[in-house]
């Protein structure tokens, strides 16, 4: 059987491709783009320990709006890249200069630069979806990958822009064309001022690609936005769960079993060779305390909750903690990352964060870390560890 023959450039004949569209399409993916890469280094920058300053306390939505950002741009992003891809296709099959070596060299050194553009914006916004999801088919860490293909996807961004600048300004210099404006490109027809004919414009199809971006952004945003919730049916969190907040890995899947919550349980405050333990019943004893705080994940959920209990600078004055020592905390968890995590002394100084024992008015679940559990202001859901067994001060 005989192959087709490779298509050329001139092959695809659609009139609504123009330079002029492309460059519109791409600016909103690149503020789309600019949006997901901002908002997750200040997501990263919660995650470094050696960092010469840690993130702020305040305000204390601040890593649930940049979460949310994140993932929603990244969203958002998904209409427009398909659009955008559509409309430079057929520049894959374009001539190549072939017998002049410099002309073929920038041609080939293009279309690597972009092809390496195209597959590390695929690969993020695969895997951020399914990290949103919480589904990982690969072996390799998700937090740190997607990092180092952002920095990949951003720069060989820049470059594209720097390359495509002078077309890009070209296409701004005059209002976006439609097909009938060119009589080389208006179709034969009984009636060729009827649009109709030949499809839909070249505006249309640019609003069309904004508006499947905002209702694809509508139809995720109740992960963080509560009065979407009831639309948002692409949302792989609807903020609701057990006490009303979701539950990202429940008890059984950290290896937390009932037995060690149970009323042999003892909470380890330690400062040098200085040790105070206390029962469950002891926390409840102290000084209550409730505030209202959110819980945002890396997946980009978030939930509001009241939280009770111990006010964390209380705890740590049993065993003379100085004020600027940062923390330990040890969970119980036996599975799973981030058993261990690190709270910096502005966290545990600030008076909203609480070693809670209730969330809306009932003691916690084993799914929501009972007996006691770290809540803290601006700070990501996985950071605020369930279970707590151990507070050690860090020298």
């Amino acid at each position: 059987m005989k192959r087709p023959p490779i298509p050329t450039e001139a092959a695809f004949t659609s009139p609504l491709r123009d330079p002029r569209l492309t460059a519109r399409i791409g600016t909103w993916l690149g503020i789309a783009f600019g949006l997901c890469f901002a908002t997750g280094l200040v997501s990263h920058w919660y995650y470094l320990s050696d960092a010469p300053f840690f993130p702020p306390v305040r305000p204390i939505w601040g890593y649930r709006v940049t979460q949310g950002v994140h993932v929603l741009s990244g969203i958002a992003a998904i209409p427009l890249l398909l659009v955008k891809l559509w409309s430079v296709y057929p520049k894959l099959f374009g001539e190549v200069p072939v017998g002049r070596l410099r002309p073929l060299l920038v041609n080939l050194a293009e279309k690597a630069s972009i092809a390496v553009l195209v597959a590390a914006s695929i690969f993020q916004l695969a895997t951020g979806l399914a990290n949103q999801s919480q589904w990982y088919p690969w072996s390799f860490s998700f937090r740190s990958t997607h990092y180092a293909v952002a920095w990949i996807a951003i720069g060989a961004l820049v470059v594209h822009i720097a390359v495509k600048l002078p077309i890009i300004r070209e296409a701004y210099a005059a209002p976006l064309p439609e097909p009938e404006d060119n009589p080389l490109l208006a179709p034969v027809s009984g009636n060729a001022s009827t649009r109709s004919d030949h499809g839909p414009s070249r505006r249309t199809l640019l609003r069309t690609a904004l508006l499947a971006s905002g209702v694809a952004v509508v139809a995720a945003a109740g992960n963080t936005v509560p009065f979407l919730r009831k639309v948002s049916v692409f949302a792989a969190r609807t903020g609701e769960g057990p006490q009303g907040v979701p539950v990202n890995r429940s008890a059984q899947a950290a290896g937390v079993l009932a037995s060690v919550v149970g009323p042999e349980f003892r909470l380890t405050l330690a400062h040098g060779d200085r040790e105070v333990t206390l029962s469950r019943d002891q926390l409840a004893s102290m000084t209550q305390r409730t505030h209202e705080l959110p819980i945002a994940c890396v997946e980009g959920w978030s939930a509001s909750g009241s939280w009770t209990g111990v006010r964390f600078s209380e705890l740590l004055d049993l065993v003379d903690a100085p004020a600027d020592a940062d923390l330990r905390i040890r969970s119980l968890q036996q599975r799973g990352a981030f058993g261990v995590t690190r709270i910096p002394a502005s966290f545990a100084r600030d008076p909203l964060t609480l070693l809670a024992l209730r969330l809306n008015g009932e003691d916690l679940t084993i799914d929501h870390g009972s007996p006691c559990r770290l809540i803290a202001p601006n700070r990501p859901g996985v950071f605020q560890t369930k279970w707590v067994s151990r507070i050690e001060v860090v020298a």
